[in-house]
């Protein structure tokens, strides 16, 4: 097997996975080095596992909330079958299908842990321990990812916490459940684990979802709360001991929680500790910086994308990343023109301005673009139009009882939508086209053009367009 290509990728996350697919697709040769499964942390640990335990929660609620629909709902969800299909989802944790994926791609896999060596160099330590030097012609693509931070908290990392990982892979309920944190992972765990039988608790050291707009954190809070969540806002975790019992969580003000386990919940740290990027003067476990062509800068071989980055830990915008990466990767490479100028093909322009995100738990929140808070920090004149997904008409048929908000925030020098949020049940589907509205720089004036079928509970885009004309009036 030849040990020189055109291009090495490591790590066969779903990031990896891009970079060389559309590195091939642009004519060169692709090695991906992946010392766990291939597909990565998405696709076992992450997202496919997490939402597919959350969906049966999601659609016993669906039936419930209609009437009509909700006598025919006379139990609980079977958990059994919940963790069956998650496995199935997951594939048991076997990585063949994905292989396989590759092998169609023609995409050659070494299996081993990689680390940089040398310029466009990358020395593999295989399974048995023989070592292995990969070289690339034109370039070397970081794309590892990143793992679950452990806080610096007494007794916490001897205490064996659940991390994500654990939490998406559990083939048992716990009698009781605390989560340390109060972001994503948090919301959706607590969401999941409640439904499935736990007693939950929750401590946030500040807030719920902080990066979002206030008002969705609070309207999750009242329905984690509403769920049976024990959910403790502004609340330190000082120590955490594990015996025989389970764990024993001491907060800021001398509070003992006892759980069966514990989850920590606080945030992620890059993969580049033990990847030898010291090798391209580059300090080993803090974020890979790039440009906008996710190469690293003063390092004309070099890329990276995905969590590594630190740019936006979010795997679609990974993806989105990664698809930039590998063309102008291929493109530079045999000398084709490269479009590197703001929202070109090769480059990375919505991280900055346009990054969607969705948490899965109850109610959903969807949100993409900039804040109010943010966009007033940056200096925008902002219009900020509310309106109550209730009062929308296809939200009234979605469920009996249909609970929302939507937040569009606008630049009023421009006429444009730079921001907006959706709480309330299934408002995920909302968010594509407020995200085609921000990328496009689509005028308010224009948007009024974009009519919702009726009745759907897309019809609160008629709804905001309308309050913003009021106050623009």
């Amino acid at each position: 097997m030849s040990d020189e290509y055109d291009l090495i990728v490591l790590g066969a996350g779903t990031v990896g996975e891009n970079i060389a697919d559309r590195a091939v697709q642009g004519g060169l040769s692709v090695a991906i080095v992946e010392h766990e499964l291939v597909g990565g942390e998405c696709s076992y640990w992450a997202c496919t596992p997490s939402k597919a335990l959350l969906r049966p929660l999601a659609a016993r609620r669906a039936a419930k909330a209609v009437r009509g629909a909700r006598e025919a709902v006379t139990g609980d969800v079977d958990v059994a079958e919940v963790l069956a299909r998650r496995d199935w989802f997951v594939g048991d944790w076997s990585d063949e299908g994905q292989v396989t994926w590759l092998e169609s791609a023609d995409i050659a896999l070494v299996r081993g842990h990689g680390r940089l060596s040398g310029i466009r160099e990358v020395t593999v330590t295989e399974g048995d321990g023989a070592e292995r030097t990969l070289r690339a012609r034109h370039a070397v693509a970081i794309a590892t990812g990143s793992r679950a931070a452990i806080p610096p908290i007494d007794g916490l990392a001897e205490a064996e916490p659940w991390t994500s990982r654990d939490a998406t892979s559990a083939n048992e309920i716990p009698g009781s459940l605390a989560i340390i944190g109060g972001g994503v992972v948090a919301v959706e765990m607590a969401t999941v684990f409640a439904g499935l039988g736990a007693t939950v608790t929750v401590l946030a050291r500040t807030g719920v979802l902080g990066g979002f707009e206030p008002f969705a954190g609070e309207r999750v809070v009242d329905a984690l709360r509403a769920q049976g969540v024990d959910v403790r806002l502004d609340t330190e975790t000082v120590r955490v001991r594990r015996d025989i019992a389970g764990v024993t969580i001491t907060t800021g003000d001398g509070v003992e929680i006892h759980a069966d386990e514990v989850l920590v919940a606080t945030g992620r740290v890059p993969r580049s500790d033990d990847i030898g990027i010291e090798a391209a003067g580059l300090e080993p476990g803090r974020p890979i910086s790039t440009d906008d062509t996710m190469r690293v800068p003063g390092v004309d071989w070099l890329y990276a994308a995905g969590d590594v980055t630190g740019r936006v830990l979010m795997t679609h915008q990974g993806k989105y990343e990664a698809r930039a990466a590998g063309d102008v990767i291929a493109a530079r490479a045999t000398g084709a023109p490269v479009d590197d100028a703001p929202w070109g093909r090769h480059v990375a322009t919505a991280d900055h301005s346009a990054v969607p995100q969705v948490v899965f738990g109850d109610p959903e929140v969807a949100a993409v673009g900039l804040t109010e808070a943010a966009a007033r920090d940056a200096g925008i004149d902002v219009a900020v139009v509310d309106y109550d997904l209730g009062a929308v008409a296809g939200a009234k048929l979605h469920a009996d009882r249909y609970a929302g908000h939507a937040r569009a925030i606008i630049d009023k020098s421009r006429d444009v939508l730079v921001g907006a949020t959706f709480v309330g049940p299934d408002v995920a589907e909302l968010l594509h086209a407020a995200t085609i509205a921000i990328v496009g720089e689509v005028p308010v004036k224009r948007l009024w053009h974009a009519v919702p079928s009726y009745p759907t509970v897309s019809e609160v885009w008629l709804r905001l367009c309308e309050e913003y004309g009021r106050e623009s009036a």
